[in-house]
């Protein structure tokens, strides 16, 4: 067994599968791309890296299952050398390996409109890590981790849709209550030096249960009545997240910044794996550095454009609507190169595309936001934010004076 110290979770351990996928090159490229792109130049110490996460969610997702199938009732046996355990942990391991440079602040600068999942389902069908498989699997082949993401992804590989085990198993690495999210949020406010990650994640696990969903025959990861309150915690923990570091001000500015500058340069991520490989921040960062652009010198001196004004947090349909009008009305006057316009919207409290039960004491079930009036009364963030460059921002601003929200 390969030991590594992690600073969230103590000593993580990997099996001989484990430890070879780790010291692939697909697993060992996340070493080079950090967790939240650019943010480390808002909050200095998030230099925590998409590899660090990977082995969080892969000893997170051990947990999970190992929490589900201790409480009974999940559809899968227990055990440490179940195959099921197995390979969950290698798909929670292997599911980040498609993120491009910088992680989510580039993400849609693939070659032939793909995304990082199918960038992972790319690498995951190299030769390099079949023949890993191959020799350490045990009877696991890549296809099956493939297999596993996509049904977790809602995309069902060939015509068959994956059984209700298959699709439960999938939700432990990407789901409502998932180990990605666990591990990120924990992680995440640690490297950022907040403390709005925070959150009970061993009550969470100890009232974690595997739940038939009476209305559709699915099954789910929810929680029983007595862990209503971890679960709002890791709801609110996500809530802050977004609105205090992943939406932060000058991040944002510095995201757009970074994807104008690619718009420049007609760059895209390589659709071939591997070229991909070859890409990460490092190598994006060095091309930055050279060029003379006064994008790319904005991110790497940090000589991002001021905020000329932004919405509150929460807008209504019609006040979405009206900013929508106020960019067209300023890139008609001002013009497309003179504006940066960030949309960050999330709702933190919609966990996925599932309801998340809760088990009251007496058998009954029923949805978090009825559980939880914390919950309940959260609503989806979306805040707008509109850039200038320094010597046009108090015009812009004036400009956009008398727009109310």
């Amino acid at each position: 067994m390969l030991s590594i110290r992690d600073p969230v979770h103590g000593f993580i351990r990997a099996d001989p599968l484990e430890a070879a996928l780790i010291d692939s090159r697909p697993v060992q490229r996340l070493r080079w791309i950090r967790q939240l792109g650019l943010t480390f130049m808002v909050f200095p110490g998030a230099e925590h890296s998409r590899f660090s996460h990977a082995l969080g969610a892969m000893h997170l997702a051990g947990r999970l299952y190992d929490a589900l199938t201790a409480r009974g009732g999940a559809p899968f046996p227990a055990g440490a050398g179940t195959r099921e355990r197995r390979l969950v942990r290698a798909a929670a391991l292997l599911h980040d390996v498609g993120h491009a440079p910088f992680s989510h602040s580039a993400e849609g600068q693939f070659e032939g409109g793909i995304d990082h999942e199918e960038m992972t389902r790319r690498l995951l069908a190299t030769d390099e890590i079949a023949a890993v498989f191959e020799r350490l699997g045990g009877g696991l082949a890549a296809a099956d981790v493939a297999r596993l993401l996509a049904a977790g992804a809602g995309e069902a590989e060939g015509e068959a849709e994956p059984a209700a085990d298959q699709r439960l198993l999938a939700q432990i690495v990407s789901g409502e209550l998932d180990a990605d999210k666990m591990d990120y949020l924990l992680r995440d406010g640690l490297y950022c030096g907040v403390r709005y990650g925070s959150y009970d994640l061993e009550r969470l696990l100890d009232t974690v249960a595997a739940i038939e969903d009476p209305e559709t025959g699915g099954w789910g990861i929810g929680v029983d009545e007595g862990g209503v309150h971890a679960l709002e915690a890791l709801v609110m923990a996500r809530y802050y997240m977004f609105t205090q570091v992943y939406f932060s001000v000058i991040g944002k500015a510095l995201e757009l910044h970074l994807s104008r500058w690619l718009e420049e340069e007609r760059r895209r991520w390589p659709a071939d794996p591997e070229a991909f490989l070859a890409e990460d921040d490092l190598s994006v960062t060095a091309r930055m550095r050279r060029s003379p652009s006064p994008h790319a010198r904005a991110v790497v001196r940090r000589e991002h454009w001021p905020l000329a004004f932004e919405t509150r947090e929460h807008l209504s349909a019609d006040e979405r609507a009206r900013f929508d009008s106020l960019v067209a009305e300023l890139e008609e006057r001002f013009g497309h190169a003179e504006l940066l316009v960030s949309y960050a919207s999330k709702d933190p409290h919609r966990l996925g595309s599932a309801r998340v039960l809760v088990r009251r004491a007496g058998g009954g079930l029923e949805p978090m936001e009825e559980s939880s009036h914390f919950i309940r009364h959260l609503h989806r963030i979306q805040r707008c934010r509109v850039y200038a460059p320094p010597g046009r921002r108090d015009e812009v601003a004036a400009a956009i004076a008398g727009w109310r929200h």
